[in-house]
């Protein structure tokens, strides 16, 4: 299998009608994560599972758990994962906050889609969090970015930020370049408490 690089091209991720977190977005996240060799993740409303195939990639001493609703989803995270062949992404079936009952202790946790649920997310997985973990969400809307500032601004132990990033692409039409732009994403990144030591 080929070394590992950090955001790999979108086109070699298995896809369907699922959204998935474009390669430029991914790699952002993937630096706010901050995430280690032997890290506990868990990606919520993880999509295709490009993230969390990522995460895998990376932790590759620890665990991802990536949890969708989406039955489609499931399974292209499951046949992202053997593509990619990483062993240590679980996939869950669900919507959190439920679907987050049961897991261990996480050093990062990345928020992709809420399904209007944000608030309730980030209060339940608030306590599996450890003290110097990394908590990343992503918005596209204008009320989960503002829904989500509200309620880590309110969250005294959380130092965060927040930046937004639009992309263009540039591709080839004919004899010509045009720009293809990428919707906005925000990112709003949250360290708790101490910071990691690596």
């Amino acid at each position: 299998m080929r070394p590992y690089f950090p955001g790999i091209p979108d086109e070699k991720f298995k896809r369907g009608q699922i959204p998935m977190t474009k390669q430029e977005i991914r790699l952002m996240v993937l630096a706010k994560a901050q995430i280690g060799p032997k890290d506990i993740i868990i990606d919520i409303g993880a999509g295709t599972g490009s993230l969390s195939v990522e995460a895998a990639l990376q932790a590759t001493g620890g665990q991802v758990f990536a949890i969708e609703r989406e039955q489609e989803g499931i399974d292209l995270i499951a046949a992202n994962a053997v593509q990619f062949g990483v062993g240590n992404l679980s996939v869950i079936h669900g919507s959190a906050p439920a679907a987050l009952s049961g897991l261990p202790p996480v050093d990062v946790i990345l928020v992709g889609g809420s399904g209007g649920y944000l608030t309730e997310i980030i209060q339940y997985a608030d306590p599996l969090l450890k003290t110097g973990g990394r908590m990343v969400i992503t918005a596209v809307t204008v009320e989960t970015l503002h829904k989500a500032l509200t309620i880590v601004d309110s969250m005294p132990e959380y130092q965060c930020e927040a930046s937004g990033l639009q992309v263009t692409r540039v591709r080839r039409v004919a004899a010509h370049h045009m720009f293809q732009a990428l919707n906005p994403v925000y990112i709003i990144s949250c360290s708790k408490g101490a910071q990691h030591d690596r």
